[in-house]
This record gives C-alpha cells, structure tokens and sequence, in this order.
C-alpha cells in the first residue's frame, strides 16, 4: 500500500511538471509569434525591397530633451539584433535589406575612408545609396545637433553588424556579406586592439568627426561579440587571422571569469588594464553561456550571480541591484537558460509578454527608466546610460530570439546542454 501511495504521489508530481512545462511552452509560443509579427509589420511598413534601418525607438515623436536624441535613429546593434531575429522569424528577405544598408554605410561614410560603422544611422529606407546620419534641428540656438555617441564606433556594435552580415550570408551564400563581415573584423583588429594587459579589445572611439577620442577601456560584453563573429568568420572563410581574433577574444573573457564570486567582470576601467569589479552588467554574465559551445564547467555557476544580484520580480534587471526590470536583458536571460538546458519558468514568458505596447514591440522597461550604472560617454559627468518605458527594438528581437529558440551568435537554433 505504501508504495501505491508513493508511487501515485510521483505521478501526480510529474503530471503538475508536465502542466507548468506545457503552460510555459503555450506562453513562449504566443510570445514567438507576437514578437515576431511585430518585427515583420515593422519591416514591411518600410517599402520596397531595397536597403532599409529600423527605428530602436519607433514610437518615439516629438520627445523630451532626455529622449529627442532618439528620434528617429536607429542604432547598429538594435538593426543586427533585428536583422538576426527576422531571419529567425522567416523573413530572411527584410534581413538582407538591413544587411545591404550597412554594407552601403561602411562604404560611403561622409568622413572616414577605413570601412568602419557609425554606432547610429538615420531610419528608414536609403535613398541613393547614402546612408544619413543621425540628428536634428535645435532651435534654442539655431543648430544642427548630434549625439556624439551615435556618430562615434563602439568594437561591440562593430561585431553585431557582422553577426548579422554572417547571418544573411549564410542563407544567401552571397560572398558580399562575409566579405563585409570580415572587413568589420579586420577593423576592430587594426584600430582597436589594445597594448597594456590584459590582450584585447579597447571599446572603440567617441566623439564628433573632427574630434573623436579614442576609448582605452576593455569591455567583457565586445569580447564576447567579438568572439562569437570572429570564430563564425573564421569557420566560413577560413582566414587564419579571425581564428586568432577568436582566441585572443575568447581569452579575454575567460580572464574575466571571478571564480571566487562566480561571475564574469565587466572589462576593465578607463586605462583598459585595472579590472572593473565593482560594477555588473546582466548581459556579460548570460552571453558567454551562449557564445561560447561548449563553454568552461564552471561558467555554470554563474546563474547564483544572476539570481541574487540580477533578479527584479519575475525579471531581471541590467545592473547589480536593479532599479527595475529590463526587458531586452530578461529576454538574454530566457535564452541562455535554453541554452544551459535549464526550464524558463512560465512566469518570466509571462513577464516578457506584458511589456507588449499598442504597436506589439515591447517596452524596453515597465518602469519610467531604469539605470545601467554606465555612462554613455566621456563627456558624462554621471552615469547618464538609460532605459525608458518607450517600444523599442532591440527588447522585441531579444525577446523573439529568445521564443523562437535562437542563438543569434552561431546563427542556429540554441543547442540545448543536459
């Protein structure tokens, strides 16, 4: 009788295991499917078929001063998280259009003749051939304003364009696309690659064109990307150099790895040889685990970080001890959590799927902003790098790639580890 009575008290378990497995599986679902439709609406409101950049910020008109700088922009890094998604999406088409507007921005930059990207761009569709750059009218003073971030290259973003650029190429199997891809690479290896240890990556350069400063620090999160891109790059091309990028990337990051904390560092400070420890950034702790396939053992570990420094409600925030949640980071949770073989509780699904807005992208945060504990640049006398309850791009790919079960650093679907 006893073992009857285990016996059914196991079933019953399982079953409920199976019933909160299959309500998390509806919610991810809807959510891949909303997601994606709000990616393809966005896509398709741009006409034609010819080269085109989406607004981070479509929503957005008429802003305050603390968030006009973001009218219609559209950043680098939101378009190849877009880019990738739609591919995940079914729409390889539209993202090739945004692959051809950055190809066309690396080739006819106004200023600089070394093939590099702009962190921004102007949105919507490119009309002869020149890709505008960002920026607007003030009229307290009569000028033409640009934020001196758009216009600067940061090593990160570089890498993401040819993340995207791999991706189309390996649908297109069209050699522009990985040639551009490794134009991309060999640049941050020409002009970023930094001297003082550890070996790496500085973060790129600041600044308007006639007085750009270079940034000496070195970030965990470019490593990453630059990993990710170089190993794809080199594996496609068989160029010898993106393998060696590859490595000294994927060495960087390793170093960064605190086993004592289990938890990677976010880089390094201003001098890009003293190591930032005091601050934690979610999306260099969640990366790595799907970057890197297979990655270290002991990078596992790093989900006590994540819980207990991370965690906001049902989410998880950008910076240690959040102020709110933010959605784009939760997303990256949702993936890597796939990737580790872990369940994605239905109540994170859930909370991704509420920050749905009237046009179906989600909200970048539920609260009015949320801090990163980062400034945007030199120039900031305080930590000025925000999030604001606006629709934003880059918190819809996330979340589709997350739903879709995509890995947008391999550019196939996330290999689930058991």
């Amino acid at each position: 009788m006893r073992k009857q009575v285990v016996a059914c008290a196991c079933l019953l378990f399982a079953m409920m295991i199976s019933t909160f497995a299959c309500a998390a599986d509806v919610v991810q679902q809807q959510l891949a499917d909303s997601s994606c439709t709000a990616l393809r609406s966005a896509a398709a409101a741009i006409p034609g078929a010819g080269p085109m950049l989406l607004a981070s910020y479509p929503s957005l008109k008429h802003g305050d001063d603390a968030t006009r700088a973001l009218e219609n922009v559209a950043f680098v890094y939101d378009n190849a998280l877009a880019g990738i998604a739609l591919t995940a999406c079914g729409q390889p088409a539209q993202a090739r259009r945004i692959a051809d507007a950055l190809l066309l921005a690396a080739a006819r930059d106004p200023s600089f003749k070394d093939g590099r990207l702009r962190n921004a761009y102007r949105s919507g569709a490119i009309e002869g051939n020149k890709v505008e750059l960002p920026g607007y009218w003030q009229s307290h003073g009569s000028y033409w304003s640009q934020d001196p971030y758009q216009v600067g290259t940061a090593t990160g973003n570089v890498a993401w364009a040819a993340l995207l650029l791999l991706t189309v190429y390996d649908n297109t199997h069209d050699r522009r696309y990985l040639d551009g891809a490794i134009a991309q690479l060999h640049w941050i290896q020409t002009h970023v690659a930094g001297t003082a240890a550890p070996a790496g990556y500085e973060g790129g350069f600041f600044g308007y064109d006639n007085a750009q400063r270079a940034q000496h620090w070195k970030a965990t999160e470019h490593h990453i990307d630059v990993y990710a891109a170089a190993t794809w790059a080199a594996r496609a091309s068989g160029d010898a150099t993106l393998a060696q990028q590859a490595r000294l990337a994927g060495r960087f990051v390793d170093a960064m790895w605190d086993n004592t904390q289990h938890r990677f560092l976010v880089g390094t400070l201003d001098d890009g040889k003293t190591l930032s420890r005091d601050k934690s950034g979610l999306d260099a702790q969640v990366w790595p685990l799907l970057a890197f396939q297979p990655h270290p053992a002991p990078w596992n570990d790093v989900w006590t970080w994540v819980d207990t420094q991370h965690r906001s409600g049902d989410g998880y925030g950008y910076r240690r001890h959040p102020d709110g949640i933010w959605t784009e980071g939760s997303a990256q949770v949702a993936a890597a959590l796939q990737a580790s073989g872990k369940p994605v509780p239905a109540t994170l699904w859930r909370l991704l799927a509420a920050q749905r807005s009237g046009d179906g992208m989600l909200y970048a945060t539920p609260q009015a902003r949320i801090s990163t504990d980062f400034a945007i640049g030199p120039t900031s006398t305080y930590a000025d790098f925000f999030y604001y309850h606006l629709p934003h791009l880059g918190a819809t790919a996330w979340t589709a790639l997350a739903a879709e079960g995509w890995n947008p650093f391999t550019g196939q679907p996330i290999l689930r580890t058991h």
